[in-house]
């Protein structure tokens, strides 16, 4: 992917060795071999270079690094896990790079209150794990959540699975830690449900990716934890009928519906074909899938509303199979299958992604538009549109045609990118759902904000962050 450059002075040798005492030699890396994993992410779309990677323990170093950063003019590029999909998270230009995933201290559960205060570099699956200790769920969950981290989700403000009951992650958030540019510390870890005092300084963070201040420290938002999952793997004709479908579930459970995926069946085909634990649930090929759960705290009677769904879908024939999860393992499974789907991509070759959101009743219109284009645009290209139907949020994804030159296809990266997008714009949707702006997006940003919103963006940028250090050409 094509990145701008800007020019950043090579920071000399003893300022990068301040920097390194604010942390210790053993955690400021030079060596190349110790730092190349920072600079390359998961799909090779991107490679940074760095001189130093800054790795942190604490708030406090945070906070020292950041102020000599702003005292020296010093970039400076924030890292969690570096599952990012966009460049985010990624010094292209020689910034220095801090990573958060030393900071990983869960630092309390308050089951009482119903929050977990833990530290940027928790790995979400650690912060499930925790939460589902003391009998709570904390919802969000992606296909990275062995890897991704809280700091990351925040400042992507991350979607996943669990969005249609539960909300993003800014709806996750009660108070945050972050350090600001010139070092000092917002300290805002509350667990007040109501706090009216002024304005509400945390969502300005949130889906900022880093650009605006360094997030240390969250207070979010648990749950508790179901008495009764029930999960159903369903074949149907086209997404038109999953809508109907999706209607027809709310109707009969109302807030039980905590999931509700789209999967069409190349998507099915590729993770059974490249994921060795994964296998189709139903007997004969459907053009389409739904993966639904219900949820609830009452221990009976959810598996006749699943049932009940079902058997109502399949008389107005929105459903032609379906099978529901008897096991814990099944269920797993099932959900296994749906978060392959975007590794699996990969060995089919070059995949164009897209991230995007339409109004729920618009989605099926928008997969038959944009799937229209892109075929006409390459022939024997493999549209792979997938995600949460229930929020409107689908993934679109290209694959390459078959035996088709990898590195040609992905020359066309933009071209699809303009067709889809406008296929978005169409329906007034956004160009980025869960996944955020970074460098990938960052030239779209100002044709597709409001024009007084952007400007409000850009003036919030110069007041929090004078000097452009942080994050610089991420996002703005």
């Amino acid at each position: 992917m094509n990145v701008v450059e800007r020019p950043v002075k090579a920071v000399p040798p003893e300022l990068l060795a301040h920097f390194a005492a604010i942390v210790g030699e053993r955690h400021a890396l030079t060596d190349a071999n110790d730092i190349e994993p920072y600079m390359i992410e998961d799909r090779g779309l991107y490679r940074g270079r760095s001189p130093m990677v800054l790795r942190p323990g604490s708030t406090t170093e945070v906070s020292a690094i950041l102020k000599l950063a702003n005292e020296t003019g010093t970039p400076i590029v924030p890292q969690g896990g570096n599952t990012g999909l966009v460049g985010g998270q990624t010094p292209h230009n020689g910034e220095l790079l801090l990573s958060l995933k030393r900071m990983d201290r869960i630092r309390e559960v308050d089951a009482t209150s119903n929050t977990m205060t833990c530290e940027a570099g928790v790995v979400l699956i650690k912060a499930q794990e925790a939460a589902e200790a003391q009998n709570r769920l904390f919802p969000l969950s992606l296909g990275a959540e062995g890897s991704c981290t809280i700091g990351g989700n925040l400042s992507t403000n991350a979607g996943g699975t669990g969005a249609l009951a539960y909300g993003v992650a800014r709806e996750l958030v009660m108070g945050l830690e972050v350090v600001l540019a010139d070092g000092r510390v917002l300290n805002n870890l509350r667990k007040l449900k109501k706090d009216n005092t002024g304005y509400d300084l945390r969502h300005i963070f949130v889906g900022a990716e880093g650009t605006l201040g360094i997030i240390t420290a969250a207070v979010l938002r648990l749950f508790p934890r179901p008495r009764a999952v029930e999960t159903a793997f369903i074949g149907v004709p086209s997404p038109y009928e999953a809508l109907s479908l999706l209607n027809l579930a709310y109707e009969r459970a109302g807030g039980s519906v905590t999931s509700f995926e789209l999967i069409p069946r190349i998507a099915l085909e590729f993770a059974v074909k490249h994921a060795p634990t994964c296998r189709d649930p139903l007997t004969n090929k459907h053009r389409w899938y739904v993966l639904m759960e219900l949820s609830t705290q009452a221990r009976d009677g959810l598996r006749a509303v699943m049932e009940d769904i079902l058997t109502a879908g399949v008389e107005h024939k929105l459903i032609e199979d379906a099978t529901i999860a008897e096991s814990l393992d099944q269920t797993k499974g099932l959900w296994l299958l749906r978060h392959h789907i975007a590794d699996t991509q990969k060995y089919e070759g070059g995949s164009i992604k897209q991230d995007v959101s339409v109004p729920v009743n618009a989605v099926p219109d928008f997969i038959a538009e944009a799937t229209a284009k892109v075929e006409a645009m390459i022939p024997g290209c493999r549209p792979v549109p997938f995600g949460h139907l229930g929020d409107g949020n689908i993934h679109y994804n290209v694959s390459q045609p078959v035996g088709a030159d990898r590195a040609e296809f992905l020359k066309r990266w933009d071209e699809i990118n303009d067709a889809v997008f406008g296929v978005v714009a169409k329906h007034a949707g956004s160009i980025s759902a869960e996944h955020g702006i970074g460098v990938m997006k960052r030239a779209l940003l100002p044709s597709v904000k409001d024009p007084v919103a952007y400007d409000l963006m850009c003036s919030l940028k110069r007041m929090l962050d004078p000097q452009g250090i942080l994050n610089p050409g991420k996002v703005l």
